[in-house]
């Protein structure tokens, strides 16, 4: 089991993490998780809860370190949203927030995946495979999806001209 993870808070409000291992190595997360998150932080966006800027300090296999920071405001909000629900402090509350992150940063560069999301009177509805490819792919370096892999890994579980619900 790993080392937790250390939380600080900086002079400057920025909350800090040390986290003891790799944006690749965090574990999945479950789809209802996820999906809840989702929901959550849209919550959190509409009622402009913004949250602190957040610094993450991975540490990488080789002992080096990998430092991400989270200071763009809505992904401060959706962080401060699952840090309500399970805390960044643990390797499942900043695997939840980063693989939502994730999921909205592919969204908006991957058109073919427009089919796997619709817009509604109450915002962003997901697709089921959508979700649970999102909970279990692994992260890459840089905590994002690897498109192609995504596209490999829904072209598996979508049927042919499937549509989001």
């Amino acid at each position: 089991m790993p080392p937790p993870i250390e939380v600080l808070r900086a002079p400057d409000g920025v909350l800090a993490y040390a986290i003891p291992q790799s944006p690749e190595s965090l574990p999945p997360v479950t789809p209802r998780d996820l999906e809840f998150a989702w929901d959550r932080a849209r919550d959190a966006a509409t009622a402009e809860r913004w949250g602190p800027p957040r610094r993450l300090l991975f540490r990488r296999e080789d002992g080096t370190a990998q430092e991400m920071v989270l200071a763009d405001a809505d992904a401060a909000c959706w962080a401060e949203a699952v840090d309500g629900m399970l805390g960044l402090g643990t390797l499942a509350g900043l695997s939840l927030c980063l693989r939502l992150l994730a999921l909205v940063e592919v969204m908006s560069r991957a058109r073919w995946l427009m089919g796997l999301y619709s817009m509604t009177s109450h915002g962003i509805e997901l697709h089921p495979e959508l979700l649970r490819a999102a909970a279990a792919m692994p992260l890459d370096a840089a905590a994002r999806f690897d498109e192609t892999g995504l596209r490999r890994l829904l072209s598996r579980t979508i049927p042919s001209g499937a549509s989001a619900p």
